[in-house]
Order: structure tokens, then sequence, then C-alpha cells
């Protein structure tokens, strides 16, 4: 087996700066008691500031000016752990969260599919990077080694267990996982590097420290297993973020919805499943939450088409109090079949297929503007086909695509094909006897025309076909 660790080293700042807009602008997060405030954690363009951790807030405020301040997120860490092991899910079956701000999946069993471990980690990287987290990577033959090489080495890899050590070994003996207090015994007794630890006999390390030293060193050399919880995908999506500012227009809105919507997209590939329909909340400081609900009419789960049709719905709406958060709630969460498609369809690109334009046009017009054909059990054509939503339902048969409001009479006509006799309507005094044909008409064109049955009335043109 071989185990990749992706180690999240600034999992709280990543997770605020994901709902910022603008996240290259100075942000700091604060922690501690209110009369005494001190600096959790800075950005890039913070520290250029010589802004630091650990620092007082009225000391970061007398080095500098402009930068802008959000509570530690302690609560919502959980939910970014929670979101990011959905994706990792998508990679491989077997992912835990064992060890805080850190995922561990077994890729051994992935790189069939996801290609080798070079392309497999650059994927992996992107989807992160794509995701708004900061990571370190590392492989090795067992998930206390990975996890212990992500923390030295990022981009460590180790494909076999003989090559392991040669890796360990150089580690010094507070970055391998012990415990503090041991890894502050082993350097008082002149021990730097594990190399150092497991060079002295097994006896000799058993007298002299707890048996958690020896089982963590085992487990670093793959000598014992590592119990683990496997994470398993939740039957619902629940996404949320909340900001430091009121939003007073659905405009600005958009950039934490592209996120929510990237979010939900992960979530649903991960699942392989789609989503029709979720909800959009736009939380208030007073006062019930404005829900905004997105339908669709077929399962789907590609982010850039659930963003439009969810700006769609959501552009129209009056913000009538600011807004502190925005949230997306999708319960339906139905089995996603891709559309059939041809290796090399003969659709242009340019041209949209029906079931995308159709959402679209719901979304932006609104569910009723957006009208299909209904049939009707009426073998009489003017009769048979009728407005309503949904999708086109054409029947049976040779029927033109084009009905005319009313019929027409033709000078001449030359059938191609016919007759098909039609007989109903005596039952609400609106009888008919026809018989139809198809026919060539004078400028080439194919129509739908009839004759009354049994005389040698004119020709009516009541449909064309293409």
């Amino acid at each position: 087996m071989l185990w990749a660790c992706i180690l999240l080293p600034q999992l709280a700042l990543d997770g605020v700066l994901r709902g910022h807009a603008e996240p290259d602008q100075p942000l700091v997060l604060l922690g501690g008691p209110s009369q005494r405030r001190v600096l959790k954690a800075a950005n890039r363009a913070a520290r250029g500031l010589g802004l630091r951790a650990g620092q007082p807030l009225s000391t970061a405020q007398a080095l500098a000016q402009g930068f802008e301040t959000a509570d530690y997120p302690s609560a919502r860490l959980a939910e970014w752990e929670q979101l990011l092991a959905a994706w990792a899910y998508g990679y491989s079956g077997q992912v835990s969260l064992h060890y805080p701000r850190a995922l561990l999946l077994e890729v051994g069993s992935s790189l069939g599919l996801f290609g080798p471990w070079p392309v497999f980690e650059a994927r992996l990287r992107e989807g992160l990077n794509e995701l708004g987290f900061s990571h370190r990577i590392a492989l090795a033959p067992n998930p206390v080694a990975a996890r212990v090489l992500a923390g030295a080495c990022d981009g460590a890899a180790v494909h076999c267990a003989p090559a392991l050590l040669d890796h360990l070994e150089p580690l010094a003996v507070d970055r391998v996982g012990l415990a503090p207090e041991q890894a502050q015994l082993c350097q008082r007794m002149g021990l730097r590097r594990l190399g150092q630890v497991l060079a002295l006999p097994r006896d000799a390390l058993a007298r002299r420290f707890p048996r958690d030293l020896l089982l963590q060193l085992d487990r670093l050399r793959g000598l014992a297993p590592l119990p683990l919880a496997f994470y398993q995908p939740p039957e619902r999506f629940r996404g949320r973020i909340e900001f430091n500012f009121d939003v007073e227009n659905t405009a600005s809105l958009v950039f934490p919805l592209r996120r929510l919507i990237d979010d939900l997209g992960a979530f649903l590939v991960a699942r392989d499943g789609g989503v029709q329909r979720f909800v959009l909340r736009l939380e208030h400081a007073e006062g019930a939450p404005t829900k905004v609900p997105v339908g669709l009419l077929a399962p789907e789960r590609a982010p850039l088409r659930l963003l439009e049709l969810a700006r769609g719905r959501l552009e129209p709406v009056q913000v009538a109090r600011p807004v502190k958060a925005l949230a997306l709630y999708a319960d339906e969460l139905p089995a996603f079949v891709p559309a059939h498609s041809e290796l090399f369809g003969p659709r242009a690109q340019q041209l949209e297929p029906w079931g995308p334009l159709r959402e679209r046009l719901r979304a932006r017009l609104g569910d009723d503007a957006v009208q299909g054909l209904g049939y009707v059990a009426d073998h009489r054509p003017e009769r048979a086909w009728q407005p309503g939503p949904g999708v086109l339902a054409l029947p049976g048969g040779l029927r033109p695509g084009w009905l005319l409001p009313a019929p027409c009479e033709l000078p001449e006509a030359s059938p191609s094909s016919g007759p098909e006799r039609l007989e109903s309507g005596w039952w609400d005094g609106a009888d008919v006897r026809r018989d139809y044909y198809r026919v060539v008409l004078p400028d080439g064109r194919e129509g739908w025309a009839y004759r009354e049955v049994g005389t040698t009335s004119p020709w009516w043109l009541q449909g064309l076909f293409g």
C-alpha cells in the first residue's frame, strides 16, 4: 500500500480567505480575550507589513495600518476538513482525518486510474489550489511515515519500505511525531536524530522510555498498524460563508456564491452524484433568512452551469436587509448520468443543446416564462398539442414540427406519401374526416396537407416539415 498525506499548514487562514473577493489584501486572524487580542495568523501581504503570529494586536497596529482583521474560526475548522475529505474521496476510497489539519489517502490502488505518482500528485495540487488551500504533500508506504515526511519535506516520495529509513533517520527527534516530553528526554540524552534513537538496543529503549515511544517508532517503520477511521460522504451538502461586513446587494454575493458552488461541485464528484435542487440562504443580523430556491429539471454537477443557474435566480432578489452570511443547502442529490454524446458529434460547438438552454431560460426568466408542448389525447392536429410547462412531447407517427395557426388553401400539391385518414370529434360537434398527405410545395418545402374524405375539395396545408 502507498499512502499520501496532505498537510494543511494554514487551514484557518485559507478558509477565511476563501470568502474574500480580494485575498491579496493584508489580513490577520485574532484570538484571545477581548482585553488582549493576539494575532493567531497572518497572510503573506500582512507578513510583508511586519505582522507575525503571536504579536499583540496593539503592537501590530503600531507597526502597520490598513490591514483587515477577523476572528480565528475555530468552530469552522472541522467543516473545512470535511469539505477537503469529500474532495479527496474522489481520488481514494480510503480517506482519513486521523491527524488534525491533515488528510491521509491510500493512493496505491488509485495509481492505475490517475497515472503514476508525479501525475497524480500534480492533479492533487491543482485541485487544492482551485479550492484555495495551501498544502504540503508527501508519499510513503505507511500513513505515519507519510505524515512525518509531509511536515519535514514537501514533495517527498518514498515508494518502498527499504528506502524509507534513508529519509527518516536524518530527521530531528522533535519532527517524527513523538510526544514533546519524549522528544525533550531524547535530546537531553544527546539523541538529536531519529537514526541515533533507532540505533539503540530495543530493550534499552523499553527501560528508559514509555511504551508509546516504541509504538510510534514501529508505526513509522511500518512494523505496527495505525488504526484509522475512514471518511464516509454525507447524504447532504452544507456550505456557508460568513462576512465581516454588511452586503447590501446581490452583485457582491457573486464571489462567495462561486466558492460555494465550487465546493458543491467537488462534493458531487466525490459522491459520483448530481444535484437537482438546492437552496441559497441569505442570512441577516435580524429576522429570518431570505431563501432562494434553485431547481433543475434534471440532475447536474458542472460548477459553471450550476453557478449560472444560481446567479440567474439570485440576481432578481431585492436585498431588503444587509446580508451577514451566505449558505448553500442541498438535500436532493440523485444519481447523475452524463448526457450521451458522439465522439465526433455533428452539432456545432456554438449551438447549445436544448436541455441546458431550457435551464438557462428558466433561471433568467422564471419557471412560468418557459413553456413546452404537451400532447393531448386527441387525433385532431389542431387540438393535439397544447402549450404548458415541461418537456416537448411529440406524438407518435409522422408529424410536422410546425403547425400553421389555421389551415390555408393550396392551389396544387404533389403528394409524396399518404394518405393517413383521421376521423374524430363527433362527440363535441367539431368532427373531421380527412385524408392527410406529405406533399412537396412549389418552393421545394415539404408540407402536411389534407383533403376532406370522399370529396374533390381543394388541398389544405396544415403544417410544414423541417
